[in-house]
């Protein structure tokens, strides 16, 4: 088969650097934004974060690197051509007609930006506080490896969720110690002695009990008394709401077993949960946008975490003006110049990211305010309007996959507290008059008429139907549990009360 040459056009589509680069920052929250900049800034040196402090010792190290005295035989893989194509006045006078940035500061300026310490906080974990107790029993060598692997397995809720064989098959494996699993049973029971109660049980009625028992100890109140039995023995009918046949088996009225379910419902089903404190970053939210009302108009605000002030550090531009106004240029100079202005142009990347980054979030969250304008000046969840990523993608003429990076992780502090960018989108619903309603009003409806119900008799999905079709929605029941179950709302039967 002859060889033949031909000509082919293609229409192909690729991202450049600097967009993965922008669609990765878009992604970022604000709370991260620090640590992603610090990374950049570590790994780029042509990057700095402008400060007061002065840095001209270090940029004379640096300029001093061009100064050869001595002639030194360095091999390049580049070729002859690059190194004389070489022009770096783009570089070079960058910035020489901007005002500097001292000229601009009065000569009092340095109060206001005084380096604050910031208090560290002492954080003692669970672990921790469990290891202190287990420090005050007298155990042997052999029997406080145990206890320790034991603490060692008990998860964040203060739950023993490991098979006592497996814990056998773990110090024999991983401690080389010889047990068996009423050694360990033992030593279980002394754990659950300890502060708070519950803490060690394997299952949730266990860990009910252990509080009981607890409680026993210094009130021997009926009502505790009775609050075991039907824990030990009624525990299913217990959670499933089943107080009649409870009440025929023990012959409790209703007083009573309300009594009792008092006592029970004063326990902490997760012990573990509030012993310790250890400083979890996803706990603290930092809002991206602020949001005021000023008279009746809307203002918005970006965080000011997301501008930082970034620049091309001056060092590196004094290493190219120094090579420029040289006259002897050997290769070692040209190696270093090509280096340098590959880390300016990552470094003006990086800042062009950080500023089209900023531009987009504050173009995609003005789109959000406008159309949500009734909800941001009133707060009412009925106010929301239907809004997809689409409808804010036409408005703003950005892609969907670019709204959808902007509106995750994202938050936005309003005068009625901070919202994730996420619940202002919902689907549309329709009425009886054709009017189109968000999902979100639905729900708000519908958790106000459970909230409202009388919980000896609570609603059940088809009379919750009934109610929402009587103000105009037109829905189905099926579709009201749905959202009863994304409201978190358990049934009718699980939501009654004596």
């Amino acid at each position: 088969m002859a060889l033949s040459q031909g000509l082919q056009h293609k229409l192909l589509q690729k991202l450049s650097p600097q967009q993965i680069q922008l669609m990765k920052l878009l992604q970022v929250p604000t709370a991260n934004l620090e640590e992603r900049i610090k990374e950049e800034l570590e790994e780029n040196p042509a990057l700095e974060q402008s400060d007061e402090e002065s840095d001209e010792q270090h940029n004379e190290e640096m300029a001093d690197e061009f100064d050869s005295s001595e002639e030194e035989n360095y091999d390049l893989d580049g070729s002859e051509e690059e190194y004389d194509s070489l022009d770096i006045n783009d570089y070079v006078n960058e910035g020489d007609d901007d005002i500097a940035d001292y000229k601009t500061r009065e000569d009092n300026y340095s109060d206001q930006e005084e380096r604050k310490t910031t208090p560290v906080k002492l954080e003692t974990s669970f672990y921790e506080v469990l290891l202190q107790q287990l420090g005050m029993l007298k155990l042997d060598e052999k029997r406080q490896v145990i206890a320790e692997q034991i603490v060692g397995s008990i998860d964040d809720d203060g739950y023993l969720r490991r098979e006592n064989a497996a814990i056998v098959n773990d110090l024999a494996f991983r401690q080389n110690i010889d047990s068996n699993e009423q050694e360990v049973e033992s030593i279980i029971l002394l754990i659950q002695q300890f502060d708070p109660p519950g803490i060690c049980a394997r299952d949730l009625q266990e860990c009910l009990l252990i509080q009981l028992r607890h409680k026993l100890k210094t009130n021997q109140s009926k009502d505790i008394q009775s609050a075991i039995v039907i824990l030990e023995k009624y525990f299913d009918e217990f959670t499933k709401k089943h107080y009649e046949k409870i009440q025929r088996s023990l012959s409790m009225d209703d007083e009573q077993l309300k009594a009792v379910i008092h006592q029970i419902i004063k326990l902490n089903p997760k012990p573990g949960g509030n012993v310790g404190h250890v400083n979890k970053a996803e706990t603290y939210i930092v809002p991206d946008f602020f949001i005021v009302n000023n008279n009746g108009k809307l203002e918005l605000t970006l965080n000011s975490r997301n501008a930082p002030d970034l620049r091309i550090s001056e060092g590196y531009r004094d290493m190219l003006k120094e090579y420029d106004r040289g006259t002897k240029r050997d290769k070692r100079q040209k190696e270093a110049v090509m280096f340098i202005k590959q880390k300016i142009d990552a470094a003006r990347w990086f800042i062009d990211a950080i500023k089209q980054r900023q531009n987009t979030l504050l173009h995609t969250m003005s789109s959000i305010m406008k159309h949500q304008e009734d909800f941001f000046l009133t707060g009412d969840e009925t106010t929301l309007r239907p809004m997809i990523l689409k409808d804010i993608a036409e408005k703003t003429g950005l892609d969907i996959s670019t709204v959808s990076r902007v509106a995750n992780s994202k938050f936005v502090q309003t005068e009625f507290g901070t919202y994730r960018l996420k619940f202002f989108f919902s689907e549309s619903l329709s009425t009886e008059n054709g009017e189109e309603v968000s999902t979100r009003e639905v729900k708000k409806i519908l958790f106000d008429m459970v909230d409202a119900e009388e919980k000896r008799k609570p609603l059940s999905d088809e009379r919750l139907t009934e109610l929402l079709q009587e103000k105009g929605y037109n829905i189905a029941r099926r579709t009201v549990a749905k959202y009863r179950e994304q409201l978190n709302i358990p049934v009718a039967r699980l939501r009654k009360q004596l």
